[in-house]
């Protein structure tokens, strides 16, 4: 190896931080002479705090900024949660490795009821995402849904703060930040399908890169880039992003991939579901083969709804 130095471009927040120093140290085990630098870039969304994603709008928005900085040779690589990735990567950059998953799952936070099925009539349940609050009103539609934005730590504290009966959030991140004592429910999937790859990081690099590219290809984990390659394949075919509640999960099963996932209506009065299996090689064909399914069940006239016209 010739590269002496890696610049990586990162969030400042506490999980983005763990994140980056997590990769870094895996390429430190593997190249000990390797200087690594960290370069932290503020992004969009982390400047607007007080709205809900889906209102501030756009693809990216915790990862354009950090792109412009690896297009311009400001950095080299840029790590990412792959959940924040839109389906589609801008011209000149590309998915240059993806780690291996940390639980995929999302978790409730309640001291008081503990279980999802224990929360009272009326419970305020806080989340940011568009994708949970259908979720959890489908099988729920008395629970009083109330956005929740901020980092994990924000989250924790706004629990108390503000009175909420419960949150939701992802368990990788409470793990990642040796938070996983407030998890109180691992929520099943039948109730709550995790975004589009979650629970793993992305490492995202110039394409022309070569020796950059060969120098991150060891962070690769083969079955977990298997099953979000079908869960993007799926995104990307719904057009989605933070403004569409759509939930995907992919996982390897006695040598076959089984891709299960959900379209919803806003208020999850309505929620198509289904899923799909086959060869591990066939992995795009196989989400965009169940996004066509659910789109033809009835997705289609939600994402409709929604302004997206596909």
């Amino acid at each position: 190896m010739s590269k002496q130095k890696l610049v990586i471009g990162t969030r400042s927040s506490q999980l983005a931080l763990w994140q980056t120093d997590y990769i870094a140290a895996r390429l430190t085990e593997v190249y000990p002479a390797l200087h690594i630098e960290k370069k932290l870039i503020t992004t969009q969304g982390d400047k607007i705090l007080d709205v809900p994603l889906a209102k501030i709008g756009g693809k990216g928005l915790f990862t354009k900024e950090l792109e412009a900085a690896m297009l311009s040779g400001e950095i080299d690589i840029a790590v990412h949660s792959l959940k924040d990735m839109p389906a589609e990567v801008p011209k000149g950059l590309m998915i240059g490795a993806v780690t291996k998953r940390e639980d995929p799952f999302d978790v409730l936070v309640s001291p008081k009821y503990r279980l999802f099925k224990a929360l009272p009539v009326g419970a305020k349940i806080g989340t940011s995402s568009l994708r949970r609050r259908a979720q959890l009103l489908s099988k729920r539609p008395d629970l009083n849904i109330c956005s929740l934005r901020g980092n994990v730590n924000t989250r924790l504290k706004k629990l108390v703060d503000e009175d909420f009966d419960g949150i939701v959030l992802a368990s990788a991140g409470l793990k990642r930040l040796g938070l996983a004592e407030h998890i109180t429910e691992v929520l099943d999937t039948s109730i709550c399908l995790p975004a589009v790859g979650q629970g793993a990081l992305a490492v995202e690099s110039r394409q022309e890169d070569v020796e950059v590219n060969e120098l991150i290809h060891c962070l690769t984990d083969n079955d977990t880039l298997v099953c979000t390659k079908a869960e993007r394949a799926f995104l990307q075919q719904v057009k989605g992003g933070c403004q569409v509640p759509v939930g995907v999960y992919g996982q390897i099963k006695n040598n076959q991939l089984l891709v299960k996932g959900i379209i919803a209506s806003l208020d999850g009065s309505r929620l198509y579901g289904g899923d799909v299996s086959g060869p591990p090689e066939n992995a795009t064909a196989l989400g965009m083969e169940l996004a066509e399914k659910l789109l033809n069940n009835g997705g289609r006239e939600v994402l409709r709804e929604l302004g997206i016209d596909l």
